[in-house]
């Protein structure tokens, strides 16, 4: 699904990010952990070109990002707020999204549903622009928003971040519940979370690899909190 390729992405003399190789397949659950600054938005970015590398190549289905537009017809996102529009009504936003996979506001509203109990009254019929939304409601909206259209691929920066406790547990339900076909990349700073709904974590620090977990959702929890605690370093 995706392979990056001596991907690496440079500010002056300062390497945000640069890894050799990585390959994430069709229909993984990955999770991306790091402390602020490791590199998971930089990687993020330029997995939907929304900058440009250093040197390597993202490569998505055979196709370098930089080099087609192909990706986007299969790939929904949320990386932060840049990604609404904040004069828009919800409504308005979802089907704004939802013209662009031709999508009618009846089609919409019946996907929409399944989000009921993740909005919790407070998206839909509530009469503001998104700009005057909290930051947990514009992270709903959004999430939602990049999962319209039966995307291949979804990726989505901090879901958790600015969610209280019981919409956090009705996103992790809502990403349990997802089609197994489907491509979920995840960043998250809350381990707990990510590794709940995440069958692969990945760790960056200083912008590389530093451990590839696998397939251990027993041990995975426990082996991240001993890194990040400084008991234990990973190698």
């Amino acid at each position: 699904m995706i392979h990056l390729e001596q991907l690496s992405k440079k500010y002056g003399s300062k390497v945000a990010l640069d890894i050799e190789q990585l390959d994430i397949s069709a229909g993984e659950r990955f999770g991306l952990v790091g402390n602020n600054g490791a590199g998971k938005t930089t990687l993020f970015s330029l997995l939907l070109d929304l900058i440009r590398p250093t040197t390597g190549t993202v490569w998505s289905k055979e196709t370098a990002v930089s080099n087609s537009d192909a990706w986007k017809d299969y790939t929904g996102a949320f990386i932060d707020e840049s990604f609404l529009i904040g004069y828009q009504t919800p409504e308005e936003y979802f089907n704004f999204v939802g013209q662009l996979y031709g999508m009618n506001p009846s089609d919409v509203m019946l996907f929409l549903e399944r989000f009921t109990e993740f909005f919790n009254g407070e998206i839909l019929d509530s009469g503001k622009y998104i700009r005057n939304m909290s930051k947990g409601n514009k992270k709903k909206i959004g999430i939602a928003a990049a999962l319209l259209g039966s995307p291949e691929l979804v990726i989505l920066d901090e879901p958790f971040a600015n969610l209280d406790p019981s919409s956090q547990i009705r996103l992790k339900n809502l990403i349990r519940d997802l089609p197994p076909e489907l491509t979920v990349l995840i960043s998250s700073h809350d381990l707990a979370h990510v590794t709940e709904v995440c069958q692969r974590i990945v760790l960056l620090e200083d912008g590389k690899v530093i451990r590839d977990i696998k397939d251990a959702p027993e041990r995975t929890l426990e082996e991240l909190e001993a890194y990040f605690s400084g008991e234990e370093q990973v190698s």
